[in-house]
């Protein structure tokens, strides 16, 4: 696989989200499943595998550093904190607590160190400046190599890089969530950070995994999210119809597209896109080989872009949460 640079890093260009091997999306998959995914995907070149601390509450982690822990030397591992305090899900940003969470991780991944640890939501309650410095603490501790944030504006951004250099920038980023194109990305180009889009198939829907709110179980968060309810999923879902059919037109799946799109689009970014399929996995990967014609690429943009998808990316509570250019 292609690779591209994340801070100090070489990558692949197209690294794994390891959310949905949790609880996310209702119930996980099987162990033996999962071990297939991981494992299958450091055969099929990926390179660059993304979890977190809130991630099933610790269990994901657990997951990653039990199955890994032996190919530990043949991959980049990124982690979060910011969203857990302890065994409890909650958003606590102040240095104490993601000193701990670091720990409680370094533990659960059987590694020595992480090579890039995100602040996975900013909690307002505490200066920018004082949850970086803490993360700036770990790397000169040697716990953490390099620092990342995630769902952040270009503003917070440059106020965390004052601090110390920001690796990565992760943020949700797909033919469907546009928003980073308002200013994050041009922040990260100015700056240096390796732009990392998470959920770039659209949780999902834009590979065509929903066709059917009934297929959502529950405790699937996206049953939460506006796009995925009533009108709107309709609405959405009448969008999907020209988009796959221009992915067939095109000779890939409706998630190649996706994937490739993203990295025509912009060449300094890595999508993490997730599942608990080990044959999407690699179907996943192979779309770092295809190459769209401007004329698809434009026609990509004139199909799903913020005119054309019906709701929020989400509900109220949850975009209070974040500090995006939404």
């Amino acid at each position: 696989m292609d690779q591209r640079q994340l801070g100090p890093f070489k990558v692949s260009a197209i690294g794994l989200g390891c959310m949905s091997l949790s609880h996310a999306y209702g119930t996980p998959p099987p162990r033996e499943q999962a071990e297939r995914v991981l494992l299958g995907a450091l055969d099929a070149g990926y390179t660059f595998f993304d979890t977190a601390a809130v991630y099933g509450v610790g269990h994901n982690e657990t997951l990653v550093g039990e199955v890994l822990k032996h190919r530990r030397d043949e991959f980049v591992l990124a982690s979060k904190c910011g969203l857990t305090n302890g065994d409890q899900r909650e958003l606590n940003g102040r240095p104490e607590v993601l000193k701990a969470t670091c720990e409680g991780s370094l533990r659960r991944l059987q590694t020595d160190v992480i090579d890039l640890y995100y602040l996975h939501r900013w909690d307002k309650r505490v200066p920018i400046e004082e949850s970086v410095g803490a993360l700036a603490e770990l790397v000169a501790e040697g716990k953490i190599k390099t620092i990342g944030l995630s769902e952040v504006s270009a503003a917070t951004l440059r106020r965390a890089h004052a601090v110390h250099p920001i690796a990565a920038l992760q943020t949700e980023y797909s033919p469907w969530t546009r928003n980073p194109e308002i200013a994050v990305l041009d922040a990260c180009r100015e700056l240096g950070v390796t732009f990392v889009a998470f959920s770039p198939v659209g949780r999902g829907f834009l590979a065509g995994g929903v066709s059917d709110l009934a297929q959502l179980e529950d405790g699937d968060f996206r049953k939460g999210m506006p796009r995925f309810q009533g009108e709107a999923f309709a609405a959405n879902l009448r969008m999907f119809g020209g988009f796959a059919e221009l992915a067939r037109e095109t000779g890939c799946t409706p998630a190649q597209l996706c994937l490739a799109w993203l990295l025509q689009k912009e060449t300094t970014q890595v999508p993490i896109p997730g599942t608990t399929n080990p044959d999407h996995m690699v179907e996943n990967a192979r779309a770092a080989e295809i190459r769209l014609s401007p004329e698809v690429m434009a026609k990509v943009e004139e199909l799903v872009n913020p005119q054309t998808v019906t709701g929020p990316r989400y509900a109220p509570a949850m975009q209070a949460s974040v500090d995006t250019e939404d």
